[in-house]
C-alpha cells in the first residue's frame, strides 16, 4: 500500500485516529502487573485487594455542552456525574463504596446554583451507600464535573469484557431509546448486574453508554470474537425503532452475554436476548432479522472524536 501522501503520525489529528484510537495509543504503555489485574479497556480498574475481594476503580468527566445542555438542572448533572461512575462498577457486577468529586465551575456560578449540584450527587449517593470522601474544586470557563467511585467486587462475581466465547447469547437488560429523556435521571444497575451474574454466570458485561452496537464491538474486540444482532429482537420503548436503538447512547442499559443453555431462564428473569456471538473472523454485523438481511447503519454509536 502506498503512503504518499499519509500524514507523520505525530501530525494526526484527533479525528484522524477516533476516540479509541486516540485511547490505545497514548495508553499502550500502561501495563497491569501482579498489583493489576486489569488496567485501561474495561469498565473498571481491578486491583488485588483482600483474600476473596478486587478492588473497582472508575473514573469519568463531563462537561457542559457535550454531556448535559446549559440549561439542565444542576441537580441532575450532579446526579449524572455520579451516576455514570456506578453504572461502571455495576458493568462489573461490584458494589460502589466510596467516591471523589471534581468540579470546574464559573466564576459568575451562584453559591445556590452549586449546592444543587451537591445535592444531586448528595442523594444518588445516599441510595447506593456510597460515601462522598473528597475532591477538588476550581474555576474555569465552563461547567466541568468529574467523579471517580471506588468499589468492591468478590472474586466469583466479577465480569469482564473479555468473557465472551463463541456461542453465547448477546443479552441486554432492558427496552432501549430512553437515552435522551433519562440520562439525567438514570438509576445504575448495581443490583440487576449482581443478580445477572448470579443467575446465569454472565460471560462478560458491559453499560451501554455509547450504543448497543459500538457497546458490543468492545466486549467483541477484548473477548476477540464476532456477533449477530437482530434489529427483531431488540426491547424498544414505545415509539423508537430498532434502527434508532441499535446506536442510541446513554443508555446505561446492562449489555452482557450467557451460555445458550441460559437462553429461556433470561426471559424468564424479564430480560432479552438480542443476538449471539460468533468468531472473530465473522465480524460484528447487525442484521434486520434471524433470516440473515444484513443491516448496515450510517453509524455505530457516539464517538468523541469520530473519525474522519
Amino acid at each position: 500500500m502506498s503512503l504518499r501522501g499519509a500524514k507523520p503520525r505525530g501530525n494526526l489529528g484527533l479525528n484522524d485516529l477516533g476516540e479509541f484510537g486516540l485511547i490505545n495509543l497514548l495508553t499502550k504503555g500502561f501495563k497491569p502487573n501482579k498489583e493489576v489485574l486489569v488496567g485501561v479497556g474495561d469498565d473498571c480498574a481491578v486491583l488485588k485487594y483482600r483474600r476473596n475481594e478486587y478492588l473497582l476503580w472508575t473514573t469519568d468527566l463531563l462537561f457542559s455542552g457535550v454531556h448535559f445542555t446549559e440549561d439542565a438542572s444542576p441537580y441532575s448533572i450532579g446526579w449524572k456525574a455520579l451516576a455514570i461512575s456506578i453504572s461502571d462498577i455495576a458493568a462489573m457486577a461490584g458494589i460502589p463504596k466510596y467516591g471523589l468529586v471534581f468540579v470546574g465551575l464559573p466564576p459568575h456560578t451562584t453559591v445556590s446554583y452549586s449546592k444543587e449540584i451537591y445535592r444531586g450527587i448528595s442523594e444518588l449517593a445516599g441510595k447506593y451507600r456510597v460515601k462522598i470522601v473528597g475532591g477538588d474544586t476550581n474555576a474555569f470557563e465552563k461547567l466541568v464535573i468529574g467523579t471517580t467511585v471506588l468499589g468492591v467486587v468478590e472474586k466469583k462475581y466479577l465480569t469482564l469484557r473479555s468473557g465472551a466465547q463463541t456461542g453465547d447469547l448477546i443479552c441486554v437488560s432492558g427496552p432501549l431509546g430512553k437515552g435522551k429523556k433519562t440520562h439525567l435521571s438514570f438509576l445504575p444497575k448495581v443490583q440487576q448486574a449482581r443478580r445477572i451474574k448470579r443467575l446465569f454466570s454472565a460471560t462478560a458485561m458491559i453499560d451501554i453508554s455509547d450504543g448497543l452496537l459500538s457497546d458490543f464491538t468492545r466486549i467483541a474486540e477484548k473477548s476477540r470474537v464476532g456477533g449477530k444482532i437482530f434489529l427483531s429482537q431488540i426491547p424498544c420503548v414505545s415509539g423508537i425503532r430498532p434502527e434508532k436503538a441499535l446506536t442510541s447512547g446513554e443508555e446505561f442499559e446492562l449489555l452482557f452475554t450467557v451460555k445458550p443453555e441460559y437462553g429461556k431462564a433470561v426471559y424468564e428473569a424479564g430480560f432479552f436476548v438480542v443476538g449471539k456471538v460468533t468468531s472473530r473472523s465473522f465480524g460484528v454485523k447487525a442484521f434486520n432479522n434471524t433470516s440473515g438481511n444484513l443491516y448496515k447503519p450510517s453509524r455505530s454509536g457516539y464517538n468523541h472524536f469520530p473519525e474522519k
